[in-house]
């Protein structure tokens, strides 16, 4: 999940990329680079892996995500397990000719196949809520991050604003990198969600 969440983040923050955009709240910016250092564009980077990590927002909600991904395998394996001992149970009985007749084990036959698909109806809909949190949360940090760039490069007036993950820039000198910067801003802020406890003990 985490690695899902990486990507997705990366994705929204190469949109933000394409605006022009950059960040005023922190108390020591990033040295902006010189326009004469790369022809007519003032160019900067942020590196993803660092946003993801020390963004509150991002910690914050990892962990919700984290936590409604273990209730849910949880849950699932629970199911899972009941389904198991419940069709080596009827193998056993069926085994050992423990059935009065053939329609109590076609009865119990059937009672297994229906657990069986609401277990995999169960999987299907708690895939789907993990997911739509996911989007809520790349969506909600992708309207933070464009958000804070708008104010932000008011001041920096950056051309071009580039996201930094693993080896997507082979090289980039350290003065085009405000991602301390950014990180500073966006956590001044952001407030932290009042909803949280709610959706911990989700």
């Amino acid at each position: 999940m985490k690695k899902y969440m990486m990507m997705a983040a990366a994705a929204v923050m190469a949109l933000a990329s394409c605006n022009n955009a950059t960040s005023k709240m922190d108390d020591q910016p990033a040295a902006a680079a010189d326009s004469n250092q790369t022809g007519s564009l003032k160019i900067a980077f942020v590196e993803v892996d660092s946003l993801m990590t020390q963004y509150e927002f991002c910690k914050e909600f990892s962990l919700i995500l984290q936590k409604k991904g273990n209730n849910a395998r949880n849950t699932l394996n629970q199911k899972g397990q009941q389904l198991q001992s419940a069709a080596a149970n009827f193998q056993q009985k069926l085994n050992n000719n423990g059935f009065t007749s053939r329609e109590q084990a076609e009865s119990q036959q059937a009672a297994i196949q229906r657990q069986q698909q609401s277990l995999a109806e169960l999987q299907a809909r708690l895939e789907n809520e993990l997911a739509q949190e996911t989007q809520k949360y790349n969506d909600a940090l992708r309207d933070s991050l464009m958000n804070f760039l708008k104010a932000y490069n008011k001041d920096k007036k950056y051309d071009l604003i580039l996201t930094k993950q693993g080896d997507n820039i082979l090289y980039a000198a350290p003065r085009f990198d405000i991602t301390k910067d950014v990180i500073n801003g966006l956590n001044k802020r952001y407030k932290k969600m009042p909803a949280k406890k709610e959706e911990e003990k989700k």
